[in-house]
């Protein structure tokens, strides 16, 4: 049974402590891979995804239902043929995206750490989605002769779960452009912390099952390159039960300010932040349907009316 009642505190969170491992995946496409592939740009059929159910808002035993954008944020979602809610669905995880910067507005994916099986990484092969138009996502045009990687949303182990059949499905979905968005290559190979992992390994989670939203801070004044707006930040909400039956809620924001300001520009460090999720639906438009009150970053800064910024400098500082 899981408790709903109760509201954490900041007070009341721990640090998670212990080594702070990180795993780093770092792996660029060949450059005649990426030549073919914008020569001739890879499709994915809609027959492709015949069944896909995506994410699943009970997977954690209570219901956390997906993300919700509000105000100019709903006008923005891109419709999609069947679907209510802009949702594309992959094995594992969906996708909503944004009609204006043609980038995933958010992803939603369920991950069950004790099920996990290892698929190694061979030669990317990123593909359009023919569900929407291909003018709907940016493709290989925005990543050539730059510093600019093909940053997953959905990081790729996190849906690979299951039989191994699903998994490899669940492999292959992550290589969607859908599923993709420009991050400088540091970024995206060594500083987004990999706090799924981390909290799995080292926070005493139910199930070993995790529910993960990632997305990007759009703003105006974010750098046009190529005819596309490059976010600055992005951001993670991360969902879990304890296994005293009590649900969890943390937040998180990394940007790539520094690391932008010239595409040419060598790399330097990058910045992560623990940070409430009321602040997260704030900066994105979106909203977590109730998930702050399960997160004690939240809590503190509704009691306390401070707003509360924790930089991580390694995964031993997160608190949950």
């Amino acid at each position: 049974m899981v408790d709903l009642s109760v509201r954490p505190r900041l007070a009341d969170l721990s640090r998670l402590g212990g080594p702070a491992e990180v795993e780093i995946e770092a792996h660029q496409a060949g450059i005649e891979d990426a030549l073919e592939a914008r020569r001739s740009p890879r499709r994915s059929p809609p027959s492709r995804f015949d069944g896909r159910t995506g994410y699943h808002e009970d997977f954690l035993g209570f219901t956390v239902p997906l993300p919700t954008p509000v105000g100019q944020k709903k006008q923005d979602v891109l419709a999609v043929a069947g679907s209510e809610n802009g949702r594309l669905d992959y094995q594992h995880f969906s996708v909503v995206m944004s009609q204006a910067h043609r980038i995933a507005m958010f992803v939603a994916v369920n991950i069950d750490g004790a099920h996990t099986v290892e698929i190694a990484r061979e030669r990317d092969k990123w593909q359009l989605d023919g569900r929407i138009p291909d003018e709907a996502q940016i493709g290989e045009d925005l990543y050539a002769d730059n510093i600019l990687d093909r940053g997953h949303l959905v990081r790729r182990q996190d849906p690979v779960w299951g039989t191994d059949a699903t998994a490899r499905i669940a492999n292959d979905d992550t290589f969607h452009f859908t599923n993709c968005s420009p991050q400088a290559a540091n970024f995206n190979q060594k500083t987004w912390l990999s706090l799924e992992d981390y909290i799995l390994q080292n926070a005493r989670v139910q199930d070993a099952k995790i529910t993960v939203f990632t997305g990007p801070i759009f703003r105006q004044t974010d750098r046009l390159y190529r005819g596309v707006r490059i976010p600055l930040a992005y951001w993670k909400v991360v969902t879990f039960v304890s296994d005293a039956g009590r649900p969890s809620t943390t937040a998180y924001i990394v940007d790539q300010v520094e690391e932008l300001r010239d595409l040419e520009a060598t790399f330097g460090a990058f910045r992560t932040y623990q940070r409430s999720v009321a602040a997260i639906e704030r900066l994105s438009g979106i909203s977590f349907n109730g998930l702050a009150d399960f997160d004690g970053f939240s809590n503190e800064e509704k009691a306390s009316r401070t707003s509360i910024v924790a930089e991580l400098r390694s995964t031993a500082d997160v608190r949950v």
